[in-house]
């Protein structure tokens, strides 16, 4: 069967060897698994989730005990006092276009302090000129790079004490970027820093890729309003779309309003019968990301031993489920991620190649042969087409399949 994959007999003597060191790194996911497997079974008991809490609203979605219900479970597993869960948002990215525009105005200042957001932000914030953007409402906006993939505490410092910043933007995966993924230990730290100087300054976080792959969210380490998407970690393969955002019930009731309508917000917004499948993905979700990364680990360790470069290495401490391979290559970058999407369960007969994709400055090579489009945690990998040529690897629904796919992308490169 491996065979008919086409998978190189090289590779699958390789990966037996691999998987056999991997062992401990995958003693260590199974028991953050085991512990957010806990805490979301727990809040479902706290909220005794039933079968009622499937059914469906449509039109105004007044009285939807089931997308009510579920945002408090959120709030639970969150540590928040609010969420809001709509299937209304369509991507991470919007739900954090709805975040920032909710709680900024004219004249406030953004400060992003993990260097320029990712890409799909640029005309947002304005950074690209845009008509719609937030410079163009008159939101200023300014950065500060971190520094050896740390915080430049110096500089916030300094920055915090000459004027009032009204929203700080800590974004936490790498993006497209070559620096590391940002940890919930720093986070701890810059958010103590902040509070201290500037208590009224609004953290927020986005928070995409980074759920459950700790023990911890960025909500119980002090951060005002964490951002993520559905079709990533927490919706575990199951949610069809939407986002999440988890808060104060002051900052949630602002993101509600610029979501829906001034004065309805939270009442309103039909869950379009989702609802199982909202809740069924998060059930899933502690186990879909421990699968998730040993697929990083997996890839990072053949990787490694077949001399590239990649990052994180395959035992150091995670912070997100995304693995980087630099290639120093365009035509590998692109055999790579076309391996990937030859191993996947739908569109598996396509052949990716890089191409102008809206809200990106490059080219850019996209796989992911999956059930839900630009679903990234199942098995996608993809990569703007500029130097030193990254690819960016994420998610894996189990790790068998994960695996397999790996092994189809390392044998389409060695070909």
């Amino acid at each position: 069967m491996l065979d008919e994959l086409k998978i190189d007999e090289s590779v699958i003597k390789l990966s037996k060897d691999m998987e056999h060191k991997l062992q401990p790194v995958f003693k260590e996911i199974d028991e953050v698994c085991e512990y957010n497997s806990l805490k979301v079974l727990n809040a479902f008991h706290k909220y005794q989730i039933a079968e009622v809490h499937f059914n469906m609203t449509t039109g105004y979605g007044y009285g939807d005990i089931g997308r009510d219900t579920i945002e408090r479970v959120y709030a639970d597993i969150f540590h928040t006092e609010d969420s809001l869960v709509r299937g209304q948002f369509i991507s991470g990215s919007h739900a954090l276009t709805v975040t920032l525009f909710a709680l900024l105005r004219p004249n406030d200042t953004l400060l992003s302090i993990t260097g320029k957001p990712y890409d799909t932000l640029d005309e947002v914030i304005g950074i690209v000129p845009n008509d719609s953007s937030l410079q163009s409402f008159g939101v200023k906006y300014e950065q500060i790079d971190l520094i050896n993939d740390d915080f430049d505490y110096e500089r916030i410092e300094n920055r915090l004490k000459e004027s009032f910043i009204k929203v700080i933007e800590i974004q936490r995966s790498k993006g497209y970027s070559t620096r590391k993924s940002v940890g919930i230990d720093k986070v701890e730290k810059v958010v103590k820093l902040i509070k201290k100087i500037s208590p009224n300054t609004i953290v927020m976080i986005d928070n995409c890729y980074c759920e459950f792959v700790g023990t911890k969210e960025p909500t119980e380490v002090g951060a005002d309003i964490a951002v993520g998407s559905l079709i990533k970690n927490l919706g575990g393969g199951i949610a069809p779309n939407g986002a999440y955002v988890v808060g104060s019930e002051k900052l949630i009731k602002l993101v509600a309003e610029r979501l829906t309508v001034p004065g309805e917000g939270k009442e309103v917004g039909p869950s379009m019968g989702m609802n199982r499948q909202l809740l069924q993905g998060l059930f899933m979700a502690p186990s879909v990301v421990a699968s998730s990364l040993k697929t990083a680990v997996f890839a990072s360790l053949m990787l490694e031993e077949l001399g590239y470069e990649v990052e994180p290495k395959y035992n150091d401490k995670r912070a997100d489920i995304v693995q980087n391979i630099i290639f120093n290559n365009p035509q590998k970058l692109i055999k790579y991620c076309q391996g990937i999407q030859a191993a996947s369960p739908v569109d598996s007969n396509a052949l990716p190649e890089p191409w102008d994709m809206p809200g990106y400055t490059d080219q850019v090579i996209m796989a992911a042969g999956a059930f839900t489009q630009g679903s990234s945690i199942e098995l996608s990998c993809d990569g703007p087409l500029r130097p030193p040529y990254i690819a960016y690897m994420q998610g894996g629904l189990t790790y068998e399949y994960g695996k397999l796919g790996v092994m189809k992308a390392i044998s389409n490169i060695k070909d």
